[in-house]
């Protein structure tokens, strides 16, 4: 048997812990192995099946399936590749993993236990990334006595829980003993109530949808090449075919240029489809960057900065309104901030609930804002250009996973005005450039006392300034915020914003926040232009501080009645890299205030 002549279906087996994936797959991979040498194409006795089962035990046993793990087998019908996904509800990432690329998924029920929060929750996980196909097993029929009451209540509450979740998928349910073997390949004489097909045929059975002819042209520029001193675009189709003579579009920039060459691995070649890796070569130099995408010049890809989405949050760290990560979308990385969180997806009753953060495992329909237009296409039109993943800015770990649904609309409508007077015009009559001076610490630290005194001093020397103090925004812009995390970060969003409008207009601006987050600090830090952020760590003690206390409010926080108070119940991140660290502790008022107009000076 040759591989390569039979079509490939990309599978997932998922569900709960304990469920019985792995039996599962043991005995497709064992019966499907023990196929007569006509029907195998091959020859070699098949491996023991109680070997195998203990091979795939020790596997996770060893932690082997926190990540993805891919086994590929083949039939004389057709070849698979399946994704065993770990069901513990801290590797749901890798779970997402394995379904992003998936195009059927197989969800276990343990007859006994029924749905579970877990299979729900893959379940929705699934739907959110455009699997279409669910195969529901039934697994472990013989421990509830081959009932066909316990698998017509499971199914039935299956079928329920798609509808509330308005999910789109066709799925098919089967009665099956992994252990036994029972309608994996073979079909069970146990339950002769149920007469549809064992797994293997519904596998073999799948219909998957080919990549569309008629779809317009997409992809995505992963790096630049030199061919006889020619420069090339090479990278994967996502969409469409290209032939040589098509006339092409760069988006986002808009330009066009018409192909002259395709080569595929090692030759040239007329044209090229979805999938196929090519080298594309143009008949005018363009100014195309990897992630720019290469498109249709007839019917281009829509770019746009702002999307609506939906996003699996993976990180343990909840995802806050204001905060910015590195977003992946195609080859592009750009930053992009969370604008709104719309509403959480409760994945047992498929409600929509109105949240302030998601937390680790939760979905999502959330707004974002780009720091640059990108190419896209809705997800439900393209996974590549409509599936996009977030990175921590900081410790380059994956925090989420999403969708593109939509581009808002606002972001077609909203322009820069150019305007007659900028900074350096206002600068000048000024007589010096905007600052932001941007003091950060602990509650009692001395933030505003410091900031206080340089204020006075830059007073004396003519220096136009402004004082943001954290209580005293409370009073007025940022009154209608408390203390969560959520309200922390869109009170130094608020803020950040209200200071660059001031330095754009040439003031020096002193910002006394505790801001206790290292995220909502690089976020400010990104709206000015290099050097106008200057971060001074107010370093004091916690002792210290508390020992101060000229508001009481350490008093209060240890009473318990002074929530989400920083230092006590709510962390502190120390800055990394300020441009000044100050040491209240040793040094005084003068000094401290001293050490910042030398670093403006």
């Amino acid at each position: 048997m040759v591989m390569n002549e039979h079509p490939l279906l990309r599978f997932i087996t998922c569900g709960s812990v304990d469920d019985g994936k792995s039996t599962l797959i043991g005995r497709l991979l064992h019966d499907t192995d023990s196929l007569t040498d006509d029907q195998r194409g091959d020859t070699g006795a098949p491996p023991d099946f109680a070997a195998l089962l203990d091979g795939l035990e020790d596997e996770r046993t060893q932690g082997i399936t926190i990540d993805v793990a891919y086994r590929q087998f083949a039939t004389p019908a057709r070849r698979f590749i399946v994704a065993d996904c770990p069901g513990h509800e801290q590797y749901t990432r890798n779970m997402a993993t394995g379904a992003s690329t998936a195009d059927l998924a197989v969800v276990l029920v343990d007859a006994r236990k029924g749905l579970l929060p877990q299979t729900l929750r893959h379940t929705a996980i699934v739907a959110m990334f455009g699997v279409r196909r669910v195969v529901l097993a039934v697994n472990k029929m013989d421990a509830v006595e081959w009932s066909c009451e316990v698998f017509e209540r499971i199914v039935s509450g299956y079928r329920d829980h798609l509808r509330r979740l308005h999910a789109e998928l066709s799925f098919e349910a089967i009665p099956l003993s992994g252990l036994a073997g029972d309608n994996v390949v073979e079909a069970s004489s146990q339950m002769t109530w149920y007469s549809g097909p064992t797994l293997l045929r519904a596998l073999e059975d799948a219909e998957i949808a080919p990549p569309s002819a008629s779809a317009a042209f997409r992809m995505p520029v992963q790096w630049m090449n030199r061919l006889s001193d020619v420069r090339c675009y090479v990278g994967t189709i996502a969409a469409g075919v290209i032939r040589t003579g098509d006339h092409v579009r760069v988006e986002p920039a808009g330009t066009e240029a018409k192909i002259t060459h395709v080569y595929g691995l090692d030759r040239e070649i007329e044209s090229a489809v979805q999938g196929d890796a090519v080298t594309l070569m143009l008949d005018r130099e363009l100014d195309v960057a990897r992630g720019d995408v290469l498109c249709d010049a007839d019917v281009p890809a829509p770019a746009s900065d702002q999307f609506s989405t939906r996003v699996l949050w993976m990180d343990g760290e909840p995802l806050l309104p204001g905060r910015s990560y590195t977003m992946q979308i195609g080859t592009r990385s750009v930053r992009a901030t969370l604008t709104t969180l719309k509403h959480r997806l409760d994945v047992e009753s498929g409600a929509h609930l109105s949240a302030t953060q998601l937390r680790m495992n939760e979905i999502g329909t959330c707004e974002w804002h780009l720091d640059q237009p990108v190419a896209f296409e809705a997800f439900a039109d393209n996974r590549e250009l409509g599936g996009f993943i977030l990175v921590d800015r900081h410790s380059n770990a994956t925090a989420g996973a999403g969708v593109i649904d939509f581009a808002l609309r606002r972001s077609g409508n909203l322009h820069w005005q150019a305007l007659q007077v900028n900074r350096d015009a206002r600068a000048r009559i000024k007589g010096h450039q905007g600052r932001c001076i941007w003091l950060t610490g602990l509650s009692g630290a001395g933030k505003s006392t410091i900031a206080d005194a340089v204020e006075a001093q830059l007073n004396l020397r003519g220096v136009h300034t402004y004082l943001l103090d954290g209580d005293n925004v409370r009073h007025g812009l940022n009154r209608d915020l408390g203390f969560t995390a959520a309200d922390r970060v869109e009170n130094i969003r608020r803020v950040a914003e209200v200071a660059r409008l001031m330095v754009d207009a040439g003031l020096v601006v002193l910002v006394s926040f505790i801001s206790p987050f290292r995220a909502e600090r690089e976020m400010a830090r990104e709206l000015f232009a290099p050097g106008e952020f200057l971060e001074v760590f107010v370093d004091t003690p916690l002792a210290v501080a508390e020992s101060r206390d000229p508001k009481g409010l350490y008093a209060k926080a240890r009473a318990g009645k002074l929530p989400n108070f920083t230092g006590i119940d709510s962390p502190y991140e120390p800055p990394e890299h300020p441009e000044l660290h100050l040491d209240t502790g040793r040094q005084s008022v003068a000094e401290s205030a001293r050490a910042i107009l030398d670093l403006l000076d």
